[in-house]
């Protein structure tokens, strides 16, 4: 049965709320490949809390993982392929720091449906805003775009204008390179900041896939690729990270070295990120936006 876009547009979410540790934020950071160096001071404010626990700072994007819905697209009254569903970008505006520690509330809504056709399949985006539970505070917005690859073709119905274009890469050289080797075992760790989709633990799920081995998950890489921008732009001072934006164009696998490239142009840190090993780009048309 094909997706009934009104249906879809005006679905219901239940409000999530979240309560986190200092711990959770440690390990997600651990999860997106912090503290490889012991000796780097920059990394560790992400992963060690300090004599007097005031040193611990939140990855920006470890909102991605905050009341976080679920895969709710596997629901019945969605109609949606949920076996074809493909994750092609993920965006986080940060509009007050996040706590390292503290009880959150996420509202999720679905912000647009464009069809592209029968056989073409159609783009789905959800928006959720979390806001500190105790002061209504809204501390982050996170949009993540998909491309529902089996529901194409419902004609009327979906959203007015166009989907989100892609962000428009500079010329030349970059101004900054970073290379990250990623730790094998680096989606065991991001699991379990609560993305427990065997697709990146279990080999046999990883082959029925058509992958040779688990894949790195999206916003684990998403993560990385802020690391690169936070170690080689802001000496990792993550007050002046405000928002970002990947297109996912390509897996990356747990063990890969990943070459983020950055061009900085004004207040917009635009970047890239391609596994060395490989030769396979894994990030595009990214950008991060600075205060």
């Amino acid at each position: 049965m094909p997706i009934n876009p009104v249906h879809l547009l005006a679905r219901p979410f239940r409000e999530i709320e979240h309560a986190y540790s200092q711990r959770d934020s440690q390990l997600y950071a651990l999860g997106v490949g912090l503290g490889a160096d012991p000796l780097d001071a920059g990394q560790l404010s992400y992963v060690y809390e300090g004599r007097d626990g005031q040193l611990l700072r939140a990855m920006p994007t470890m909102a991605n993982v905050l009341a976080y819905p679920g895969f709710w697209a596997r629901e019945p009254d969605t109609g949606i392929t949920w076996q074809k569903l493909l994750h092609a970008e993920q965006e986080v505006h940060i509009h007050a720091p996040l706590p390292t520690s503290g009880h959150v509330k996420g509202a999720t809504r679905i912000t647009g449906l464009w069809d592209k056709g029968e056989g073409k399949g159609a783009l789905l985006q959800q928006t959720r805003e979390i806001t500190d539970a105790e002061t209504g505070q809204l501390l982050a917005t996170v949009v993540q775009l998909s491309l529902l690859r089996g529901d194409g073709g419902f004609g009327e119905g979906g959203s007015v204008g166009a989907p989100p274009a892609p962000h428009v890469m500079p010329e030349g050289e970059p101004d900054y390179v970073c290379e990250l080797t990623t730790p094998a075992q680096l989606a065991l760790i991001y699991r379990l900041s609560g993305d427990l989709n065997p697709l990146h633990a279990d080999p046999s799920v990883a082959a029925s896939a058509g992958f040779a081995r688990p894949i790195l998950h999206g916003m684990a890489l998403m993560g990385v690729a802020a690391h690169a921008v936070l170690r080689a732009v802001l000496a990792y001072d993550a007050t002046h990270f405000m928002g970002m934006r990947v297109r996912f164009t390509g897996p990356a696998w747990p063990g890969d070295t990943l070459r983020t490239e950055m061009w900085v142009r004004g207040s917009t840190v635009s970047l890239r990120v391609t596994a060395v090993e490989r030769g396979v780009m894994v990030l595009n048309n990214a950008w991060v936006d600075l205060t």
